[in-house]
Parts: structure tokens; C-alpha cells; sequence
């Protein structure tokens, strides 16, 4: 079996004082994928940048307290690439790899983009240059035999089923039509497949963000916003995946909640 975990910790230093180092004592993920990070290795204590049991690689971005990616593992890599090949992108702290034996897990921190403004722009930018990656990777670890499973934050709701109050938000960046049809290419033409949404392919949710504002956690009216994205034969051998949902709002060590899937190797 291989437990695979992904959660956005909205500022680990944070997520730490909240409840994060207790969750990590007790969980049973054999690799842990973090966005949104916000700090730099040597501003966190130890039992986080480096806890006992774990391998652990940081990938901060170059603009301080911003994005930052980190993959922890209890066994070594074989293999670590931050970044994905892109001039503009490799330096943000929003992508990093690790090779473990017979599967390639990756985490993933999308921009999360606005409408009208530069954010967007650079989503759009981030969304064109990723998809090819996508693809090759696919088709190098299908040479060598392996599987793939990108996992994070991609900051899209692909369907209707994936958010609350979709109605209201078709014309908010993570549910605009351009973005819903590109992750749609992403499983049609990158050949990868919703491993969370094919275990439960009929029902609203499991979302795994809600905002901090008003009631929206109480009334689970949140995003399905953080994906596992793996190769089919990966996904083939996935026996559970469930969000980590926490049992009250003051519990929450996070804005999101740790998605994690269990597979059948």
C-alpha cells in the first residue's frame, strides 16, 4: 500500500503553531505533499523542516513569504527536480518531484489567479506551459515503467459537483470556462485521471477548501480545489481517497483540508 497525502497549509509556519505538527505525528501518509508553504527552511523548527521518520525536500519561491512547495517521504527519493523546466516558473516555488521505486509523485501549487488583473494573466501562462510538461512526463514514465500522480493544489473547480455555490462564481477565476476546459485537457489529452472524483464520481464535493469568511466551513459550502492527477494505471489501483475534514471549524490548522488516497501497489 502507499498512502499519498496533499494539503495547502496556508503558511506552514502557521499550520505548525495550529495543529500541523500534532497531525504529522499521527498520520499514516507514506508521502506528504504541501502547498503554499510561505517560508524558507531555515525559518522553520526543526520538527518541521526535518521530522524524525521523514525525507524531506523544500522548494521555496524566490519572492519571500509566497507559494513554496515541499514533498516529505519516508523512504529517499531516488530522484528530486524542483521546477519543470520553465524560465518563468521554476523559481516560484510551485512545483517539485520525486522519484520513489515504480511511481514519480509530485506537488503541485497552480496560481490561483483574479480576474482583470496580472494573476490571471500569469495563471494562464503557468496553465500553457504546464500541460505540455504534463504530457511528457506521462509519456517518459511510460517508458521507464512507472507511474505518475501530481498532487496539490491546482486552484480549479473542474465541474459543477466540485463546488457549493458554483452559479455564483462561473465568471470567478478557479471556475471560469477557460480553466475548467483546459483541466478537462489535462484528462482528455494529458491522458490522466481525477483519482478522487473516479472513486466518488456522484456526488457534490468532497470539497477540500472553504473560506474563512462567514459560515462557509459550518455549512460545507466549499471548493473542490486539490486534486490527486495520476497516469490510469495508478489511478486503477487507487482503494480509497477521502478528504481529512476537520471535526470543528476552531480544529482547522488550515483553510484546506489534507486529501488523502490510498493505493493498492
Amino acid at each position: 500500500m502507499l498512502t499519498v497525502t496533499s494539503v495547502n497549509v496556508n503558511g506552514l509556519r502557521a499550520a505548525a503553531r495550529k495543529g500541523f505538527v500534532e497531525w504529522l505525528a499521527e498520520t499514516s501518509a507514506d508521502v506528504l505533499c504541501l502547498q503554499e508553504v510561505r517560508a524558507e527552511p531555515g525559518q522553520l523548527t526543526e520538527d518541521v523542516r526535518a521530522p524524525e521518520g521523514w525525507h524531506v525536500v523544500h522548494a521555496p519561491a524566490a519572492a519571500k513569504g509566497r507559494a513554496g512547495v515541499s514533498l516529505y517521504t519516508r523512504r529517499e527519493p531516488d530522484r528530486v527536480q524542483v521546477g519543470f523546466g520553465s524560465a518563468e516558473f521554476d523559481s516560484s516555488g510551485r512545483y517539485v518531484e520525486a522519484d520513489l521505486p515504480g511511481v514519480t509523485v509530485a506537488s503541485l501549487y497552480l496560481p490561483s489567479g483574479e480576474v482583470g488583473t496580472e494573476r490571471q494573466d500569469e495563471k494562464v501562462r503557468f496553465m500553457g506551459e504546464f500541460l505540455g510538461y504534463l504530457k511528457g512526463l506521462r509519456e517518459r514514465a511510460a517508458a521507464d515503467g512507472r507511474e505518475v500522480v501530481v498532487c496539490g493544489d491546482w486552484n480549479i473547480a473542474h465541474q459543477e459537483a466540485d463546488l457549493k455555490n458554483w452559479k455564483s462564481n462561473k465568471k470567478n477565476a478557479g471556475f471560469l470556462p477557460e480553466e475548467r476546459e483546459w483541466l478537462g485537457s489535462v484528462f482528455q489529452e494529458g491522458g490522466y485521471v481525477d483519482v478522487v472524483r473516479a472513486l466518488h464520481p456522484d456526488v457534490e464535493g468532497p470539497y477540500s477548501w472553504w473560506s474563512y469568511r462567514g459560515r462557509a466551513f459550518d455549512n460545507d459550502a466549499g471548493w473542490r480545489i486539490d486534486y490527486h492527477v495520476a497516469t490510469p494505471g495508478l489511478a486503477g489501483k487507487a482503494v480509497k481517497g477521502f478528504v481529512e475534514r476537520a471535526a470543528t471549524h476552531g480544529e482547522r490548522w488550515s483553510d484546506h483540508a489534507p486529501v488523502t488516497v490510498v493505493y493498492d501497489l
